[in-house]
């Protein structure tokens, strides 16, 4: 039986005009337009150099013709690039926002965590937002107060539940508000990436209550980046692109299409035009020696980033590296290393040792940041490579390394017997 059944949904914004969905954010757009200054909210001049099939005139259609049913029980996995349409299908399904066309029908109750904070109140304590919470969820004062000690153990915020929660780390809003999203029995629960604020440890506890959740018979529906996850948990995995649907189906073959493993490796990642801020003009992947796409386990790979720095000096490159399956085996960021020239170009290299990586097929993702100011770039899955195996150190029945990374990242040493380094 299914519990959500989305038919013919669309949903339009219009671009350069104010309605962003909160009185607050509207005010703020019309003081800086009365000052002559840049939009704070608007988002979509980045949506448009990468998704223009998505704008029609001054129109863009965060999603188009999204056609979906979710089954009673089921656990859903979202996934997707940035501006793919993900969290506008989550608000919609949450209520927060309108669609512009289409049907939604659900049976249940509905319990979401989209950003942080949702649905508290900051003038409260936390013990008065669990409450508020269980009433918007149609719950009477009885039945939360029979899970509130179980909510407040799960959150590890019992030291600061009479608190109110503007005072209240994003951690501490995250731990809560899925304490109280999962406990509160809804027939359908919604989770964003909003997940990924909290440590790893409460992430690794908040999927095990969701797997825990959707064996209970209830609904889960999960956006995450993190394809390990996704894999882990899901039952069947939705894959959104450019606001339509992709392709659905078993979790490994849509998280396999996702990553673009079996498609063209792609070395070479070149900005397509002039941006306003500090941007990515260029980045490569190299091997000294191993001509194309395919690079040898035994010689060291490098990364070539080359920045258009717009006079910007604090400047920091990040770098995620995925492998086939979607775990991430590498991150890393030259936030501690020097930092840009004044030029208005700049580059670093960054150099992946030998043997660092196992035999198989790797995703890139790439950012550049201002050190704790402005996120100005973020590329999901921009480049991709493969690493061969020729043999050498190779396991002794298979001919080939196990595991997710190569052998290189450990250092052995001999010594003399009964001497220590």
């Amino acid at each position: 039986m299914n519990v959500i059944q989305i038919e013919n949904l669309w949903k339009e914004y219009r671009l350069g005009v104010i309605g962003h969905g909160t009185l607050t954010q509207d005010l703020q757009s019309w003081w800086a337009k009365m000052r002559g200054k840049d939009d704070p909210n608007r988002k979509l001049d980045e949506l448009m150099k990468l998704q223009d099939s998505q704008v029609e005139g001054n129109r863009f259609w965060a999603l188009r013709n999204i056609n979906l049913e979710v089954m009673d029980g089921e656990l859903l996995g979202i996934i997707g690039k940035n501006g793919a349409g993900k969290s506008t299908l989550l608000k919609i399904l949450s209520r927060v926002t309108a669609p512009t066309m289409g049907n939604i029908k659900a049976k249940g109750r509905i319990a979401s965590l989209l950003e942080v904070g949702t649905g508290f109140h900051p003038e409260l304590t936390g013990r008065e937002n669990v409450f508020l919470n269980g009433a918007i969820l149609g719950m009477s004062k009885q039945e939360v107060a029979k899970k509130l000690d179980e909510i407040i153990d799960f959150s590890g915020v019992e030291q600061y539940i009479d608190t109110p929660v503007k005072r209240y780390s994003s951690g501490m809003y995250v731990r809560l508000a899925f304490a109280v999203a999962a406990h509160l029995e809804p027939e359908i629960l919604i989770i964003d990436e909003v997940l990924a604020v909290g440590d790893s440890a409460f992430q690794k506890k908040c999927i095990g209550k969701m797997g825990e959740v959707s064996r209970s018979g209830r609904t889960v529906i999960f956006v995450s980046h993190n394809m390990a996850s996704i894999k882990e948990l899901c039952t069947r995995v939705v894959f959104l692109d450019k606001g339509q649907v992709a392709e659905m189906g078993e979790p490994g073959a849509i998280v396999r299409r996702y990553l673009g493993v079996g498609q063209r490796n792609q070395t070479v990642f070149e900005a397509e035009a002039e941006q306003p801020g500090p941007f990515m003009r260029r980045v490569e992947i190299r091997q000294e020696g191993t001509p194309g796409a395919i690079f040898d386990m035994h010689r060291p790979i490098m990364i070539d980033f080359t920045v258009e720095t717009q006079g910007k000096e604090n400047l920091v490159t990040g770098l995620v590296i995925l492998n086939e399956e979607g775990a991430c085996i590498h991150n890393s960021s030259d936030e501690f290393s020097d930092s840009f020239s004044k030029g208005a170009f700049s580059s670093c290299l960054c150099t992946l040792p030998p043997y660092a990586f196992a035999k198989g097929k790797y995703t890139v993702n790439f950012s550049l940041a201002e050190r704790n100011v402005e996120l100005f770039e973020y590329r999901e899955g921009a480049l991709s490579f493969e690493v061969e195996f020729t043999g050498a150190m190779s396991d002794r029945t298979t001919g080939e390394w196990k595991g997710l990374c190569g052998p290189g990242l450990l250092q052995w040493q001999h010594f003399e017997a009964g001497r220590k380094a």
